[in-house]
């Protein structure tokens, strides 16, 4: 499983959906870009550096990083995702699901009905 970045922020902000993700841990992924969201996200609520790593440190999640087979794949992504507003992260996400051929994770209701090639499961 792939977690979005909205996926891991309700999980660590025990929001509604968190349960589903917290099933999916151990054993889920997520892209070293989506991470830097998350990470962004928190010091934007005032959380420090430190309790940021603590937090994130206790989910047992895979980082991958973002190499060049996901810089394509992402980029190849745009055209087809661009009505739906996504962004360069939400792309990286997906592009990671299709990589490994895994689902992935999201709070993103737009994320509903799109046809990418990988399976999309909303938490709420």
């Amino acid at each position: 499983m792939v977690l979005d970045a909205s996926a891991l922020l309700a999980l660590l902000g025990a929001e509604r959906g968190s349960e589903t993700v917290a099933e999916s841990i151990p054993g889920a992924v997520i892209s070293a870009v989506n991470l830097s969201e998350v990470v962004s996200k928190l010091m934007e609520r005032g959380i420090p550096e430190p309790a940021v790593r603590s937090a994130l440190g206790e989910v047992e999640i895979d980082v991958h990083p973002f190499g060049e087979d996901l810089a394509y794949r992402a980029g190849i992504l745009r055209l087809t995702t661009r009505s739906a507003g996504l962004s360069f992260g939400d792309r990286a996400c997906l592009a990671l699901g299709q990589q490994l051929a895994v689902p992935v994770f999201t709070a993103d209701g737009n994320w509903r009905d799109l046809e990418v090639g990988v399976e999309v499961r909303l938490i709420r």
